[in-house]
């Protein structure tokens, strides 16, 4: 799984993967701050298990507090995207090559409107941000349309011996869009039983638009929510855009919250709604934490932990599966339910099976749902927060 960070220049992409990272890049108030791509990795929350068997895990990555399961997923900060990168303006070509393994896109959007199309600076509240979900969803589709016309002699030829389905998925299986969505595409636009070469321009452009639609889900991270002229302009989004999903964040202070908590100043857990101060604080400090908490209170957090958990979870669709043992639920270093893996929709005791190593996959004998020690076959359809053994021929 991949997840890609988009949007316009100086909109607070790179800040935004900082606070979600904790990796610390480049930021700045300029244009293309970005250049080349950041990649790191980035934590979800799970409910954990291990209060179930009332015991205390030990995760070999990422992080538990009172049963709250942080897993790690990865994370892409591209280069900033402006007006005509699907023709190569900016960086745009770059761009939207980096974006091509995405599995989700999170759309960065500066709320505060202090940013114009290109990310130069402009008086604060002056810009409508709606427009750049427009722009995004306009470049997104005419980088597809390229594709798709590029290869459209192919294409055509193709479709004597194949079906329109099958040749389709092929061409953009390279951009992480799905079969069902190419046939989903298809049957919307009732294009299933056409020749590709004879559809109209128009009928062109629709196929694209709904297969970036049904095949690279956008959400919208509402950035930079702390300033004063943010909140009219995320309601008026929201009123616009009402298909799509935007959540208010304020990454600088998501990175201000987890650098206090590194400190010792303050409890804090990526995803709260609340800090506690454990520390006495200076006048300077006092204050500083006052305009948090004021951030928290209006939007019950920051957002950024809430967006991530969403991606994965409500719009990807994933679910936590847990390897354990009906006797034994450490493993061999003594590390108890060391390891949680993300695992897509509707994947089965076989397919972890072989996530967790292909001579399991190839010698899978069954499986066993530890909770409730039952045996399950390779076909169980695996539901979240399982916890499997695995029996295989080794």
């Amino acid at each position: 799984m991949l997840i890609g960070l988009v949007g316009k220049p100086s909109s607070g992409k790179s800040t935004f993967f900082q606070a979600i990272t904790s990796t610390v890049v480049e930021r700045a108030a300029y244009p293309f701050t970005t250049i080349k791509p950041n990649r790191g990795v980035g934590y979800v929350e799970v409910e954990c298990v291990d209060k179930e068997f009332n015991v205390q895990c030990n995760p070999r990555t990422g992080f538990c507090k009172n049963s709250r399961r942080f897993v790690p997923v990865e994370l892409l900060d591209v280069a900033g995207l402006v007006p005509g990168a699907h023709e190569g303006k900016g960086l745009g070509n770059k761009f939207l090559d980096d974006l091509r393994q995405a599995d989700i896109l999170i759309h960065i959007v500066d709320a505060s409107g202090s940013t114009n199309e290109k990310g130069e600076a402009v008086s604060p509240g002056s810009h409508d941000p709606c427009a750049d979900i427009k722009f995004l969803e306009e470049e997104l589709n005419y980088w597809i349309m390229d594709i798709f016309n590029r290869n459209l002699n192919k294409l055509i030829r193709e479709q004597n011996t194949k079906k329109l389905e099958e040749i389709l998925s092929e061409q953009f299986a390279g951009l992480q869009i799905s079969k069902e969505a190419i046939s989903k595409t298809l049957k919307t636009l009732g294009l299933e039983e056409q020749k590709i070469e004879e559809w109209s321009e128009d009928e062109k452009l629709s196929f694209c638009r709904k297969l970036r639609e049904f095949g690279k889900k956008i959400i919208i991270a509402a950035n930079k929510c702390d300033r004063p002229t943010a909140y009219e302009n995320i309601k008026k989004m929201k009123e616009k855009y009402p298909e799509y999903f935007i959540m208010p964040c304020s990454a600088e202070s998501e990175i201000a919250l987890k650098e206090a908590a590194k400190k010792g100043f303050i409890e804090y857990i990526p995803g709260d709604q609340d800090f506690k101060v454990i520390r006495e604080l200076n006048e300077q400090q006092k204050k500083a934490m006052e305009i948090l908490e004021e951030v928290i209170k209006t939007y019950s957090g920051t957002g950024v932990q809430k967006l991530l958990n969403s991606a994965v979870f409500e719009f990807l669709h994933y679910i936590a599966i847990f390897p354990g043992g009906v006797n034994k639920l450490s493993d061999s270093k003594g590390n108890v339910l060391p390891d949680v893996f993300l695992m897509p929709p509707n994947s089965t005791a076989l397919d972890f099976a072989f996530t967790l190593h292909t001579d399991m996959g190839k010698g899978f004998i069954k499986a066993v749902n530890v909770k409730t020690k039952q045996p399950v076959g390779k076909e169980y359809l695996l539901k979240n927060r399982d916890v499997i053994e695995i029996f295989f021929k080794k």
